[in-house]
């Protein structure tokens, strides 16, 4: 039979464990390189870019097109590697407690 409160309870449950897990992105960190490492971007969880290391010699009037390019490729690496990440931790956060439906995607709610 159908526990309607039960199903509640568990609902509330969900819900305290994808706001923790939530409130847990920031911590998760992911560093991408671009230009054989001449620019490294790491971004958390939240998808905001925490850290940008420029090498010194890339720092050259003449070099500013492509500096520019190597920062917005190492970032956006970074944070295509940070939000897999961050996927995984809301899964593991959250696994057994919502049931396994074929469709039912709840990544974004992240």
């Amino acid at each position: 039979m159908f526990d309607m409160m039960k199903m509640m309870g568990k609902m509330k449950e969900v819900q305290a464990k994808i706001k923790e897990a939530q409130e847990n992105l920031v911590h998760i960190t992911a560093t991408a390189e671009a230009g054989a490492g001449m620019v490294k971007a790491t971004a958390n969880g939240k998808r905001q870019l925490v850290k940008l290391e420029i090498d010194k010699d890339l720092v050259k009037p003449e070099d500013l097109d492509m500096m520019s390019d190597l920062i917005v490729a190492a970032t956006n690496k970074a944070l295509e590697e940070v939000e897999e990440l961050a996927r995984e931790e809301i899964r593991k956060n959250t696994e057994g407690l919502v049931p396994n439906i074929p469709g039912l995607d709840l990544g974004g709610m992240f």
